[in-house]
C-alpha cells in the first residue's frame, strides 16, 4: 500500500490524507474546558519540549497583525471606490465587475500595495518568530501578503500555497511562469496621485485628490508574450504553480517526512472555515498518526480539535497577537 510520504507533493498529499481523516471524525469535536492560563502553560511547555514546529497560518494571523480588509484601513484608502461603487470592503472589491481595465487595475494596485508592500501595523509576525527562536520549523500558509518574509522568516521554510499579491501570471495558459509586480505597483500608485509620507510609504495626499483610474499605457502586460495578466491567486484551476511553488511544496513534504515520528508541535494560527482542507485537516491527520505530536489551535471564536486527539490538543480562543505576547513572557 502506498504510504503517505511516497509523493513529493506536500500540498496535495496532505490534503488527501486530511480529508480521509475527517471522514472518520463524525461529530466528535473537542472544545477545551480548561482555563486560558492552563492552555497557555501547556502550549509554552509544548513549544519548549518539541523537536520541531510546523506553523499553519490563515487569515486570522494577518488580521491580528492589523491587516484588516474593512473598517479604518478600507475607509482611508478606498473611500472613493466605496462612495462611487458601493464597495464595502477590500475582499468584495476584488470581485467587483469594473467596466474598464483602467479602473480595475487602479483598484488592484491599491489592493496589492496596502496588503503586500507595507508592513503590518502590529509586530505579531516578528513576535511569532521570536517565539520559535532556535526551533527547527516550517510554515505553510494560505496568506498571500508576504508578511512572514518581511518579519524575517527563512524563505526556504515557507510555503505560500495560494499565491502572492506580489506576483502576476499570464492569461496565456501555456505560460506557467509568474512575474514580480513591485515596480508596476509603485508606478500605478503614483499615477493615482498617492504620495510618500515620512515613513516612505504611499499615502493619501492632503487634498485627498486621487484618481480611480490609471493611464491605458500602464495596464500591465506579460513581458514574455504581451498577453493580459492577472493576479497569481488561487481562484480556480488556472492558478499558476510555478517552479518556486513546486520547490516549496517539495520542501514541505521533506520536512514532514523527516519529522513524521518525532516530537512535532503543529501550531495552527487563525485558520477559519474557508480553507480547512489545506492546513487544519492535514494537521489533524498528522497528529493522529504520530503519537509524539501535539496540535495547538489559536483562533478567535473557532478553536477546537477532534476528540480522537483530545489528549494531545491545546485549544485557545483569543486574539493571536495577544496570546503570543503572553507566551513570550511566561517563564
Amino acid at each position: 500500500m502506498r504510504s503517505f510520504y511516497d509523493k513529493k507533493d506536500g500540498y496535495r498529499d496532505t490534503i488527501q490524507k486530511g480529508l480521509a481523516t475527517t471522514r472518520n471524525i463524525g461529530n466528535g469535536i473537542y472544545f477545551s474546558d480548561r482555563s486560558k492560563e492552563e492552555e497557555l502553560d501547556m502550549l509554552k511547555d509544548a513549544l519548549e519540549n518539541s523537536d520541531s514546529v510546523v506553523i499553519g497560518a490563515g487569515a486570522g494571523l494577518s488580521t491580528s497583525a492589523g491587516f484588516t480588509y474593512s473598517g479604518e484601513r478600507f475607509d482611508r484608502y478606498f473611500f472613493d471606490f466605496a462612495r462611487k461603487y458601493g464597495i464595502k470592503d477590500m475582499y468584495s472589491g476584488g470581485f467587483y465587475p469594473f467596466s474598464d481595465d483602467e479602473t480595475r487595475w487602479a483598484w488592484w494596485a491599491r489592493h496589492i500595495y496596502f496588503n503586500r508592500y507595507v508592513k503590518a501595523s502590529k509586530p505579531v509576525y516578528e513576535e511569532l518568530l521570536a517565539l520559535i527562536e532556535g526551533k527547527d520549523y516550517f510554515v505553510i500558509t494560505t496568506n498571500v501578503d508576504h508578511q512572514f518574509q518581511k518579519a524575517g522568516f527563512d524563505k526556504n521554510r515557507l510555503f505560500y500555497t495560494q499565491g502572492d499579491y506580489g506576483l502576476f501570471q499570464s492569461l496565456n495558459k501555456r505560460n506557467q511562469k509568474t512575474y514580480d509586480n513591485e515596480k508596476w505597483v509603485m508606478k500605478a500608485m503614483e499615477a493615482q496621485g498617492f504620495v510618500k509620507n515620512e515613513n516612505g510609504e504611499y499615502d493619501i495626499p492632503q487634498d485627498r485628490k486621487i484618481s480611480m483610474r490609471i493611464p491605458s499605457g500602464l495596464i500591465p502586460r506579460c513581458i514574455d508574450d504581451n498577453s493580459d495578466v492577472t493576479m497569481n491567486l488561487r481562484a480556480d484551476n488556472s492558478f499558476v504553480e510555478d517552479e518556486g511553488w513546486h520547490a516549496a511544496s517539495e520542501r514541505y513534504y521533506d520536512f514532514l517526512k523527516a519529522h513524521k515520528h518525532s516530537k512535532v508541535l503543529y501550531l495552527e494560527l487563525g485558520v477559519g472555515a474557508n480553507t480547512p482542507v489545506i492546513i487544519k485537516y492535514p494537521f489533524w491527520h498528522m497528529v493522529s498518526n504520530n503519537k509524539n505530536a501535539k496540535y495547538a489551535c489559536i483562533n478567535y471564536g473557532e478553536s477546537f480539535a477532534p476528540m480522537q486527539i483530545e489528549d494531545r490538543s491545546i485549544c485557545i480562543d483569543g486574539d493571536i497577537g495577544e496570546v503570543i505576547k503572553k507566551l513570550l513572557f511566561i517563564t
